[in-house]
């Protein structure tokens, strides 16, 4: 979820929780709580805090914020997923202490950093620890779906993954419309060509995969909206060679490409395998594409190369304007240091 501009704190601050957390400044904040930088007065350690407040709710959203603090705990320890160290529940918050970046999310470094187009062994890099990361998530049961740039966190070369809010142990879902606009795969917003009554979650994060690739590779994102109405998603689905039409994709990578963006879920690549084909892909952008890249001054210069291909109503950057479009339902609160 996008920060507030003029976020208004829930508590006083400093405020020290259990003992010797100290609560210094406001992150970010989202629609179910907000997050802090912190720090451990004994040891002078460096977290962030993610506070969810109790007040007016009942049982049941208390049980909601409970399942998320669980599902993280469940998956934590992994290098790519950010460490839930402790949880603390006091009788109007819960509090959740996790790993604080100091380089922002991926987003950030994707929009305003230059990104990694260009940079096929930074890609392989970065996209290798993302599928790791959520790998080992499905290994303990756990679907994350709100997989986003927003929700990945940069630390030095490695990531780490966060924020669970919407995340699910239930391998066939029928909770629709969990995620960012952007990253929802057809079936989670209901289905393309017919209702459907539940979807796969494994293969949804799987999808929400695939649009981060096209991030992390050109910069931008294949489509607003993989749904009837978005222009540029009808046309792929007439022709799913439509994005090597409009971006300067290699051969192998529009065939992984195609792998992922399949509207039959059961015919969707499996992760494991995605990540394989990944790491084996010689050339993520044509020769033409690369050659024009290493003779430009920089990424930017690119980036807006390939823009320039893109069609009317159809492919979007990858901006900070995406903040603004995201759906106001969204959970994910980022968990980044702004010092």
């Amino acid at each position: 979820m996008t920060p507030s501009l003029h976020p208004t704190p829930a508590t006083h601050l400093p405020l020290t929780i259990n003992d010797s957390i100290v609560l210094q400044s406001m992150l970010g904040v989202g629609a179910y709580g907000s997050v802090y930088k912190a720090t451990d007065s004994h040891t002078g350690q460096t977290y962030a805090v993610k506070c969810l407040s109790k007040t007016g709710l009942d049982s049941r959203q208390r049980a909601f914020q409970t399942h998320e603090s669980t599902l993280h705990s469940l998956v934590s320890g992994h290098p790519n997923v950010a460490t839930l160290h402790k949880i603390v529940e006091e009788d109007d918050c819960l509090y959740m202490v996790l790993d604080c970046g100091v380089e922002g999310d991926l987003f950030y470094t994707i929009t305003e950093r230059g990104g990694f187009v260009g940079n096929d062994v930074a890609i392989k890099s970065i996209f290798g620890q993302i599928a790791s990361a959520v790998l080992h998530c499905h290994s303990k049961g756990v679907f994350h779906r709100d997989l986003k740039p927003e929700n990945i966190i940069m630390f030095g070369q490695s990531v780490k993954l966060v924020d669970f809010g919407l995340a699910t142990t239930e391998q066939v879902s029928s909770d629709f419309g969990c995620g960012s606009t952007f990253y929802l795969s057809p079936e989670c917003q209901g289905g393309y060509v017919e209702m459907v009554k539940s979807y796969d979650s494994a293969a949804n994060d799987v999808w929400s995969l695939g649009v981060i690739l096209i991030n992390l590779v050109f910069g931008r994102n294949p489509w607003k909206q993989a749904c009837p109405r978005d222009e540029t998603f009808s046309a792929y689905i007439l022709n799913n060679d439509f994005l090597q039409t409009i971006l300067p994709m290699s051969t192998e990578l529009n065939e992984i490409i195609k792998s992922v963006f399949c509207l039959n879920p059961r015919k969707r690549i499996p992760l494991s395998d995605l990540a394989k084909r990944v790491q084996a892909c010689k050339q993520f952008t044509t020769p033409e594409f690369s050659a024009s890249f290493a003779s430009s001054s920089n990424a930017s210069a690119a980036t807006a190369t390939i823009g320039q291909s893109g069609v009317a109503g159809g492919t979007c950057f990858v901006s900070s304007a995406q903040r603004e479009d995201k759906d106001q339902g969204d959970s994910g609160v980022d968990v980044r240091s702004r010092a």
